[in-house]
């Protein structure tokens, strides 16, 4: 059997087994996907271009599921008051009330599946489950060259920057490595790329163009999304993105405690080299010929 054809087999599986294509998910009078929402609003709320975002739902199916809970009286929306056009959805106390029900329900769903198999099997299932999670969240990430100003950018790199702070023996200051410019990496002198999963931003990195070399810099994956192979992607992006720009040579300096970093750019290809800049936070220097 072929991929897709075993991908499909399985998809038909999944469906059938949690009840996907029930009217009445886990036993209450509304879908999985109106559930879905509840479990995802959860009980601190959520915006809603979030949740559309997250769960990855059209604008107008997302409205009308939405609506429909709003009529049950399990949510209301209300509008930021420093923007108009941000909507934030919170459950009303029926709506928690709903969740829990949906919670109690679901580990009871999730209990049955796994009492079906022999005991002997079901430690080999729940580690199969994981193992098709991490390779499902990994094949939704997206990477895009955007605004290093831009809100995700801008995320990524504060979040960066508070890990280094966290991790380098004397901590790290911005102001006293060698800068980069928001200019040095935006089209045409370099790019800077975001990685996203649910929309959300979980990864960065970026590429300074020069005449004949180009520098990785801000290269950053956030913690709990670790495992999915979003830094090599993100690193073999900016690779495809300098051979664009017919740049010969790329650079980058890491510190030694970034152990992952460092296994990270030899396994693709980087070579460790002398010394070419006054980075004083590096304590290794890699490049790699294209």
């Amino acid at each position: 059997m072929d991929a897709i054809a075993q991908i499909r087999r399985f998809n038909r599986t999944v469906t059938q087994e949690i009840g996907v294509l029930e009217e009445r998910f886990l036993g209450r009078d509304r879908s999985l996907g109106a559930s879905r929402l509840l479990f995802e609003i959860g009980a601190n709320g959520m915006e809603i271009r979030q949740l559309r975002a997250r769960l990855n739902l059209d604008s107008g199916y997302a409205s009308r599921l939405l609506r429909g809970l709003e009529a049950e009286g399990l949510l209301h929306t209300v509008r930021s008051s420093g923007d108009a056009r941000v909507r934030h959805v919170t459950l009303t106390p029926a709506g928690r009330k709903e969740l829990a029900l949906l919670n109690r329900r679901s580990d009871q769903a999730a209990g049955s599946l796994l009492r079906r198999l022999p005991e002997a099997q079901r430690p080999a299932f729940v580690a199969a489950l994981g193992a098709v999670e991490r390779l499902l969240l990994a094949s939704a990430v997206r990477l895009r060259v955007e605004n290093p100003r831009g809100r995700r950018a801008q995320y990524c790199l504060q979040r960066y920057f508070e890990e280094l702070a966290a991790r380098f023996e004397r901590g790290y200051d911005p102001a006293l490595g060698i800068p980069v410019a928001a200019t040095e990496v935006t089209p045409p002198q370099g790019f800077f790329v975001v990685a996203t999963l649910n929309g959300e931003p979980v990864g960065c990195g970026a590429l300074k163009c020069h005449a004949d070399y180009g520098e990785i810099k801000r290269m950053w994956v956030a913690p709990a999304s670790r495992g999915l192979g979003i830094g090599k992607r993100i690193l073999q992006r900016l690779e495809a993105l300098a051979r664009k720009r017919r740049v010969p040579l790329l650079r980058l300096e890491t510190n030694k405690t970034l152990t992952e970093a460092q296994a990270l750019y030899r396994s693709s290809g980087f070579g460790e080299v002398r010394p070419f800049n006054d980075e004083p936070y590096a304590h290794y220097w890699f490049e790699k010929a294209l």
